[in-house]
């Protein structure tokens, strides 16, 4: 749910065009920031839900198909077909459940840990610039920044929220003078 961003109280005063900017701005950084990764799942004949059940499998080693398919919010048809796909390739394990034998657990083989590795590399290298760039405070901010964009529903499957030193106040936008 979207805070009310014209009745908030401290507010920061943005204007129309402050977040058109932010929102080309992400816009670009996504497509740079993948670009590479995309590239070299080109390469193997693998695309973006590829990489996105690999990171996400490497991030969280024995995960259930089940929170798998809540942390990409992507159908249940969609994930088979990629993971039957990471399966066959050798990327991605599938093994049973300790007490549930039907529960599917997911980890990435050595093969598969290698590709992330690959895959990420050039985002982390990518990351890292920006935050030496923008200052010690920028990954505290980064990270505020992408939580206020992050539906609540989502928040559980994230990595534990870092600590905010500062209240971020509420915003509320600046209407475009007419004329």
């Amino acid at each position: 749910m979207m805070a009310d961003l014209k009745t908030a109280v401290n507010p920061i005063l943005l204007s129309e065009e402050d977040l058109r900017q932010g929102i080309e701005l992400l816009f670009f950084a996504y497509r740079d920031f993948t670009g590479e990764a995309d590239l070299v799942l080109a390469e193997r004949g693998l695309g973006r839900a590829h990489h996105r059940a690999i990171y996400f499998i490497g991030r969280n080693p024995q995960v259930t198909v089940s929170q798998l398919l809540r942390i990409l919010k992507i159908t249940k048809q969609s994930l088979s077909r990629v993971l039957q796909e990471l399966v066959a390739e050798n990327y991605v394990v599938q093994t049973p459940g300790p007490t549930d034998r039907r529960e599917r657990r997911l980890s990435l083989t050595a093969r598969g840990e290698e590709l992330e590795n690959i895959l990420t590399e050039g985002q982390r290298r990518r990351l890292g610039r920006a935050y030496a760039q923008a200052g010690a405070q920028s990954v505290e901010i980064f990270h505020r920044m992408l939580l206020g964009i992050i539906d609540d529903a989502d928040r559980p499957h994230l990595p534990e929220e870092p600590p905010l030193q500062q209240a971020a106040g509420p915003i509320r936008i600046r209407q475009r003078a007419a004329g």
